[in-house]
């Protein structure tokens, strides 16, 4: 059975347009999708070091990987690298493009590819953790802007719109989100250690806004307010708190990096609490 090479959802043989998010399911298209349908070549990997990470990916002939613009941090000269808006076709392509701006994301991509093997190794912008995980075909992880790092070409990357105005306005990230749908490796980073959680149904994670790193699509995702607005106000948290509601697995990172910011201003005078105008930072600016 095809899967939408838009969204990663499942859709019937003959269908021509995908149930769920309306992409034409074309013969290219199916075609693609049934190829992408069985998982890809595993990758062979090793995550180097402790807090300052790199990935070191060796490419074996034929496999491919794409990565934001800068996550590079050395290559073997066997491998060869291509900028490139993503997509099969030029409506694709500038689709894509445009979808990348509104997430604040560098218009192009770089791949990285070998005919005879090869390393190649990425890394964040700031001290955190990496961490890989493999998705099978249509499953999809969503992602906080600036967390993705490189994937394998089978999987898909793009973005998703918060459903709820208070996420969209108080969540620190904006309405957007980066949605991975695969099959395939994905590798993503955050600040300071990571803390994993998996929900079951029903069950309710608050956490403070910025430091949710993803979540499974099947996750609800809301930002509401802090308790009471004393509380809100002087408890040093922020005004809001992201809800996220189960089923799923949540991922967690105990630095942001607004708050590396912060505490490396110069103007800084000590201490970890936020005043009230700060509390607001979620909703006057969502930069981070």
């Amino acid at each position: 059975m095809p899967f939408c090479t838009n969204c990663g959802k499942q859709a019937g043989d003959q269908t021509k347009f995908c149930p769920a998010c309306g992409a034409p399911m074309g013969a290219g298209g199916a075609a693609r999708a049934e190829a992408f349908s069985s998982a890809p070549t595993p990758l062979d990997y090793t995550i180097h070091g402790d807090n300052l990470q790199v990935a070191r990916i060796r490419l074996t002939p034929g496999q491919e990987l794409y990565a934001e613009a800068g996550k590079m941090v050395y290559k073997h000269a066997s491998v060869t690298w291509e900028t490139r808006m993503s997509g099969e076709t030029l409506g694709e392509k500038i689709w894509g493009a445009v979808k990348r701006k509104l997430a604040g994301e560098s218009l192009f991509l770089t791949y990285f590819r070998t005919h005879s093997g090869g390393e190649v190794g990425f890394a964040g912008d700031y001290p955190g953790r990496l961490q890989s995980f493999d998705l099978k075909a249509g499953e999809s992880f969503m992602v906080q802007r600036d967390s993705f790092i490189c994937a394998q070409s089978s999987v898909t990357l793009n973005i998703a719109l918060v459903k709820k105005i208070g996420g969209g306005l108080f969540g620190g990230e904006g309405f957007i989100l980066e949605k991975l749908t695969g099959p395939g490796t994905v590798f993503i980073h955050g600040g300071g250690d990571f803390v994993e959680f998996t929900l079951g149904p029903g069950e309710v994670l608050q956490v403070d806004t910025g430091c949710v790193v993803g979540f499974e699509e099947s996750v609800d995702y809301d930002v509401q307010l802090a308790g009471g607005i004393k509380t809100a106000l002087f408890g040093g948290e922020g005004l809001f708190l992201t809800t996220l509601r189960g089923p799923g697995k949540v991922l967690v990172q105990s630095m942001t990096l607004e708050k590396l910011r912060r505490e490396l201003s110069p103007r800084r005078s000590g201490g970890d609490e936020r005043g009230a105008l700060e509390s607001l930072g979620g909703f006057l600016r969502s930069e981070d």
